[in-house]
């Protein structure tokens, strides 16, 4: 993987998941360079006159009104990365570290912080030499920004913590050390400027909208395919019915279905049959993925917009030379934008439960009992739906929202905070349970698909079909369904379905 160039703006979520997960490398633009060192000079000159900055020649938080003289200003910005560092927890992965020192370098590319060029630099040294530092993911309340993993994070640059490198877990220091690198000496403000900002809460959101994305066009696959082989019909994906509606998701979903399932002989098959409408799951598909779709949108703007954004306190201003206090590590846009996407995939996962229901119910499908030959000795799908059902529960749950929830922090001085760290951590495991719900429901359509050998599927679900039998085979008998649920999230996760089927059909939307 390449290079992608860091500055004042312009990254994408692209941009993000080519550093987190394809190795992508960074480097500051030349423009940045120049800002970064010029704001710094600000803060040297300002540190010299005696100035009282907050962070600076200040406390923190609480105990921003104690004055720290010039001479102990180095142990300020040691120790707040030393008592910052107080989070708990698992550890956040390898990929998700690597979007958090990127869009840390980012932020700081801005030029907004006062922190020295060759602090960034190492920062940056970190990402492309591979030294992952070991950061607990809990502890974030959200506002001052995400100061305890950041701050896990930042010890690696002073020498300390902990760090992965090339597969093994080792002291930071020691990291650096096998990298030629040597520990960075913090000098006035530049400990707040690596922990004042919103980069873990926006790197989770990031990778779980960029997932999201992906899995609301798979969801669409999954839904064609339920439709066709239960006997439904593609009039409900007809755009007259949609232009009346004009919801860009669900005119974007419904094109999605009905591009799909184009040319579908088992839907031509039965067009003059009784039934008069389908099931609320296969006719309302578009409106109710669609409104996801648009959810999922609208996480992505905020998403995009606070990744190129400046999180710091106190805000340098080159142009006029001043620094001004306020309050952009505030997480309340990510928070709400985090658990509003929760819901949204959520019903992914609730509308697909329900089309798996209909799959394995004799009842309701007209097909085999949970979908294999001689029931009885046989359960087939059974459980995979009781497993859809339990991860569709387990999202209600994860769905409420943190947003709403404020405990006030620093002796009531920070008295508002966003909980958006916990939003954006519930909302990736949304992602990954809906992720396994649509394979489970991809997974039963391929088994009824086997059922209709004399007529050819729609051209995008025949596609899906195809790939999905290669990686797993027919259930001919009960076996451990376990290994092709994984099998089929990985062709979700991995985008081989959805690039499958738009090869057949054209960019889904």
């Amino acid at each position: 993987m390449g290079e992608i160039l860091l500055g004042v703006d312009g990254m994408t979520l692209e941009d993000l998941v080519a550093i987190a997960r394809e190795g992508a490398e960074v480097r500051l633009e030349k423009e940045s360079e120049e800002r970064i060192v010029r704001a710094r000079e600000l803060v040297e000159k300002w540190v010299d006159e005696g100035k009282t900055i907050y962070g600076v020649t200040t406390g923190f938080g609480a105990l921003s009104d104690v004055a720290i003289s010039k001479e102990e200003t180095r142990q300020l910005q040691e120790n707040i990365i030393m008592s910052h560092s107080a989070g708990v927890g698992g550890f956040l992965d390898e990929e998700t570290v690597r979007a958090v020192i990127a869009l840390r370098v980012k932020e700081l590319a801005r030029g907004h912080s006062g922190i020295r060029l060759e602090t960034v630099l190492c920062l940056q040294e970190l990402l492309n030499r591979g030294i992952c530092p070991v950061v607990p993911e809990k502890g974030s309340v959200g506002a001052s920004g995400d100061l305890a993993p950041l701050a896990h994070l930042s010890l690696v640059l002073l020498g300390k913590g902990e760090a992965f490198y090339q597969g093994q877990r080792i002291p930071g220091g020691e990291a650096l050390k096998r990298c030629g690198m040597k520990p960075v000496r913090l000098e006035a403000g530049e400990g707040l400027a690596l922990v004042n900002g919103t980069q873990v809460m926006t790197a989770i959101g990031g990778l779980a909208v960029y997932d999201a994305l992906r899995l609301a066009k798979v969801a669409d696959i999954a839904a064609a395919m339920s439709l066709e082989v239960l006997m439904g019909t593609n009039v409900e994906f007809d755009p007259r019915i949609h232009r009346v509606k004009p919801h860009p998701g669900q005119i974007s979903a419904a094109d999605n279905m009905r591009r799909i399932t184009q040319d579908s002989e088992i839907i031509s098959s039965h067009k003059d049959c009784s039934r008069i409408q389908d099931a609320y799951t296969l006719r309302c598909s578009p409106q109710v993925h669609g409104a996801s779709k648009d959810a999922i949108e609208f996480a992505k703007r905020v998403v995009e917009t606070e990744m190129n954004s400046s999180t710091d306190n106190p805000l340098i201003f080159q142009e006029s030379g001043e620094f001004l206090l306020g309050g952009n590590f505030h997480g309340q846009h990510i928070a709400l934008a985090m658990d509003f996407l929760s819901m949204a995939v959520s019903e992914l996962a609730n509308i697909a439960e329900r089309r798996i229901e209909r799959l394995v119910n004799p009842q309701l499908s007209g097909l085999p009992a949970f979908l294999v030959t001689n029931g009885g000795i046989n359960s087939g799908f059974m459980i995979a739906q009781y497993t859809a059902a339990a991860l569709v529960s387990e999202n209600k749950v994860l769905s409420h929202p943190a947003c709403v929830d404020s405990i006030p922090t620093s002796a009531n001085k920070e008295d508002h905070v966003s909980m958006g760290t916990i939003s954006a951590r519930k909302c990736r495991d949304v992602v990954k349970n809906t992720e396994h719900v649509i394979a489970i429901e991809l997974l039963c359509g391929a088994q009824a698909m086997d059922l209709f050998t004399n007529m050819k599927a729609g051209e995008g679900t025949r596609v899906a079909y195809e790939i999905i039998r290669d990686a797993v085979p027919h259930l001919e008998r009960d076996k451990v369904l376990s290994g092709d649920i994984e099998a089929t999230v990985e062709l979700v996760r991995s985008g081989r379905i959805l690039e499958g089927v738009e090869g057949a059909v054209g960019a889904l939307r």
